[in-house]
């Protein structure tokens, strides 16, 4: 049986800076292959929607020691790396059928043949509101993020007030609802872009929402922040990170998820204050998702997940998530989205016929 034909995005100058979308000189080129046809025991996907995450900005970096990613970096000439929800359409695996939705890497890829193995079954449940991109959201990577970091790596406690910077992107929303309506923190303070996503976020729980674009945004968060904090979540690194050292009580901690506002100048990470941490004897820890996964409880987590959904005390509605209708030409487009605050919730590249 022949191949199938598929587009992929490749990944042909790995940036320093910001990603290249046009020029003599992009950062990623479209190319036609054909695929080998699927062998024993793998699936031919169809994919249908696209995880678009921070962490793929590291993971191209020109500049980037491979000895020091978490990851194998995607190197020149590879299909850009993503997770994807995906139909299988051929199978040879009994463990799969046509039809199936699965979540897998699939890259930047109209199809690709995986090994069945390499593919986890998803179940949509529309009774409960949980759909298909709810996997590469709420009860995928940013919510297992969000519980462990808070939960695990900040060991946050019902008696803690908790600040929660990117508080409308992916994680940072599903972090401020785990820790008010599961954990059960007296406090959380999120740290949003904008007025409207500010409201947003309080309405998932947050007992205030700073909005960090406004002219006052330090003054703000210091009222919000009157006493000071134990536990901060922090997605976005720089500025609010050295603002926040001088937030947080002594033997505060931090965890430290994301750095969105340097991904694309990973060299500096700008944050002053440091001084801080010493005098405080502030803990600082840096996790990765992986650490959940590779230490057992990541399956305990997502259950968790679940059963909050459908007990009604974790809100994964439409306005949780930016799901982008987006030609296959212009996914790159749609990825940078990321890095202007584009987004409310878990923001998902939708594959256009």
């Amino acid at each position: 049986m022949a191949g199938q034909k598929t587009r992929q995005w490749v990944l042909s100058n790995p940036p320093a800076g910001d990603p290249v979308l046009s020029g003599d000189n992009p950062t990623f080129s479209l190319e036609t292959k054909t695929l080998d046809a699927p062998g024993a025991d793998q699936v031919l996907l169809k994919v249908l929607y696209l995880s678009n995450d921070p962490a793929q900005r590291g993971w191209i970096d020109a500049s980037a020691d491979p000895a020091r990613l978490y990851t194998a970096p995607v190197t020149k000439g590879d299909v850009m790396r993503a997770f994807g929800v995906a139909e299988v359409v051929e199978s040879n695996a009994a463990s799969l059928k046509k039809g199936q939705l699965v979540l897998a890497t699939t890259g930047w890829s109209e199809y690709a043949v995986l090994a069945a193995k390499e593919c986890r079954p998803i179940q949509p449940d529309d009774k409960v509101g949980i759909r298909p991109t709810h996997f590469i959201g709420a009860l995928g990577g940013p919510g297992l993020t969000a519980y462990y970091g808070l939960v695990d790596v900040a060991r946050t406690t019902a008696s803690d007030t908790v600040v929660v910077s990117g508080a409308a992107g992916a994680t940072g929303s599903m972090v401020v609802q785990i820790a008010k309506h599961i954990v059960g923190c007296k406090r959380v303070i999120g740290i949003a872009g904008g007025e409207k996503k500010c409201r947003w976020v309080e309405s998932l729980g947050a007992d205030v929402c700073v909005d960090y674009k406004s002219p006052s945004f330090k003054e703000d968060l210091c009222k919000a922040t009157e006493g000071y904090v134990e536990v901060y979540f922090d997605n976005v690194g720089g500025e609010i990170l050295s603002l926040m050292l001088q937030r947080m009580k002594r033997f505060g901690r931090i965890s430290a998820c994301g750095a969105v506002s340097t991904y694309n100048s990973l060299g500096s990470s700008g944050v002053q204050n440091w001084f801080e941490i010493i005098i405080n004897r502030i803990e600082i820890k840096g996790f990765i998702v992986t650490d959940a996964i590779e230490a057992g409880k990541s399956g305990e987590m997502i259950q968790k997940i679940v059963a909050s959904v459908k007990e009604g005390k974790i809100k994964i509605g439409a306005d949780s998530e930016t799901i982008v209708p987006t030609a296959f030409e212009d996914i790159p487009k749609t990825w940078c989205m990321l890095f202007s605050g584009g987004n409310q919730g878990k923001l998902v590249t939708e594959i256009k016929e």
